[in-house]
């Protein structure tokens, strides 16, 4: 069955920032997949909510509440994977992100910080992982979480843009170092009806032009990005490594402008 090359069973996932959004919606989709996941991020509370909805189906979820923005705090959850679960089969690096703003008011430790946080800790993390899940489960799937922002352009998004373009990249030369027993994709997310847009969720003037300026006139969700991550992690997708899967509604402009002014 066709089906069945989607399931996790009994594999076992890191999935970061996982408290919320994307991530808690990935953590969650593997789970209903089969799989054992370790989730983390900085809110307990949030954590323990994603872990109770993991509980739910019957799979396991073991917390790290960590500040994943220090590379060294992001690399030791190979090994507490390990740990808990006895095996490391799959990682999702989603955690990352950077405030927008004005390429003229962006410094130099802005563009390192944004690079750290969005790159740095998934090399982190992948470097730690990989020997983990060649000695304990032969091979694995590592997904990178870049965005859309990372191949188009749009004013305010200089840092962010950047970082995350490296990280799509860092997914296709990653892939080449480590194959043919490490998989290394990435999704390229849109706009997503997430925390992160909390402003526009529930205001029509916001949301009405962004849905009408994306090709599929809707933005996405967390189960749309959780779909992709559940085929790029099984065996569903194990003819992929290198690829960015750009879920976004089809976008090829932003959907979303920011009130920069002409210099």
């Amino acid at each position: 069955m066709i089906l069945d090359r989607f399931r996790l069973d009994d594999r076992v996932a890191v999935v970061t920032g996982a408290g919320r959004g994307l991530g808690a919606g990935i953590a969650l989709a593997f789970a209903e997949a089969g799989a054992d996941v370790l989730i983390a991020a900085r809110t307990r509370d949030q954590l323990e909510e994603v872990a109770a909805l993991i509980a739910a189906t019957g799979r396991h979820a073991h917390i790290v509440v960590a500040d994943l923005a220090h590379a060294d705090a992001t690399a030791a959850l190979a090994a507490e994977a390990v740990a808990a679960f006895g095996r490391l089969d799959i990682v999702v690096n989603n955690v990352g992100g950077t405030m927008p703003g004005p390429l003229l008011n962006t410094d130099v430790k802005a563009m390192r910080d944004a690079f750290a946080f969005n790159v740095g800790t998934a090399h982190a993390l992948t470097t730690a992982a990989v020997p983990l899940m060649l000695e304990y489960a032969g091979g694995g799937s590592i997904i990178n979480i870049t965005s859309t922002m990372g191949r188009l352009s749009g004013r305010g998004f200089a840092a962010y843009g950047t970082a995350k373009a490296a990280l799509a990249h860092y997914t296709r030369l990653a892939a080449a170092d480590l194959c043919p027993r490490i998989r290394v994709n990435a999704i390229a997310p849109g706009s997503m009806l997430t925390s992160a847009l909390e402003i526009v969720s529930g205001n029509e003037a916001l949301r009405t032009p962004m849905e009408q300026a994306t090709p599929l006139r809707r933005l996405g969700t967390a189960e749309d990005v959780a779909a992709a991550a559940v085929y790029l992690a099984s065996d569903a997708g194990s003819y992929l490594t290198g690829k960015v899967l750009e879920v976004d509604g089809g976008l090829t402009s932003p959907n979303l402008d920011l009130p920069l002014p002409d210099l």
